[in-house]
């Protein structure tokens, strides 16, 4: 597949252009590679120097991420970010990134896929980011040990921490990955009684007590390999690319 065609397709299946992001994320194509064809492809959390290495071990010649190089922002090519570059370079790695047009995408994203696995259906969004709602809503009954027990098994047996501190049985389910666990508030306002997120501070369990919702944290890590796997997948059946997931987890 050449690069220029699959990094076009991709941008616009996902909207890179269209939708609003941290400016540190750099969506789309990060690094190109010098022969500009993709013939196998990795999908991994996080652009760091040890996800380069799994991922040029796996015979990838592009990288496709959540977390982008340049999320710290701007910083000098020596360390560790010089030998991620050479890296990536001299194994003819192309690095692309994706954050919230994956998020957000209504079946590849990872509050999508998070319901999907969950055997959920969202009808809504919630949490607003400039503009744009970043999390899904599902309205259903359920007793909370159920909702519990379903995002353990989506995460793949993965310790969920909760915070019983509303109802116990569900009416609003809230979805939204990774770090938007500092939310509660806004959840709470949209009418959410149970938001599933990745991680959260200290105060945003509680909050959520005094809040009277119930908060599952699954781990900021553990809820963003959804859609990097479900893209890759998705660019397999489109494109008869072979792919492999690099997992490299940090626990949190």
């Amino acid at each position: 597949m050449n690069l220029t065609d699959l990094s076009h397709y991709l941008d616009t299946t996902l909207r890179i252009r269209e939708l609003p992001d941290y400016s540190n994320a750099v969506n789309g194509l990060q690094l190109a590679n010098r022969k500009g064809e993709i013939t196998r492809i990795a999908a991994a959390v996080d652009a760091t120097l040890p996800v380069v290495k799994k991922a040029i071990a796996t015979g990838a010649d592009m990288l496709i991420v959540h977390h982008g190089m340049f999320w710290s922002g701007l910083q000098p090519w020596t360390g560790a970010t010089f030998e991620r570059m050479r890296l990536a370079i001299e194994n003819d790695l192309a690095i692309y990134s994706v954050h919230l047009p994956l998020d957000v995408h209504p079946q590849l994203g990872n509050n999508a896929q998070i319901a999907k696995a969950m055997q959920l259906v969202p009808g809504g969004n919630f949490l607003d980011y400039k503009g744009m709602p970043v999390g899904v809503t599902c309205e259903l009954v359920m007793p909370l040990d159920e909702v519990v027990s379903r995002f353990t098994e989506a995460l793949g047996g993965s310790r969920v921490h909760l915070c019983a501190g509303g109802p116990q049985s569900t009416r609003k389910i809230g979805i939204c990955s990774g770090g938007s666990g500092s939310e509660v508030a806004a959840a709470a306002k949209a009418g959410v009684d149970t938001f599933i997120t990745g991680e959260g501070p200290h105060w945003s369990y509680t909050l959520a007590e005094e809040l009277g919702i119930n908060v599952l944290y699954g781990g900021h890590y553990a809820t963003e390999t959804f859609g990097v796997k479900a893209l890759a997948q998705h660019l397999q059946a489109q494109f008869s690319l072979p792919w492999e997931f690099v997992d490299h987890p940090t626990g949190l």
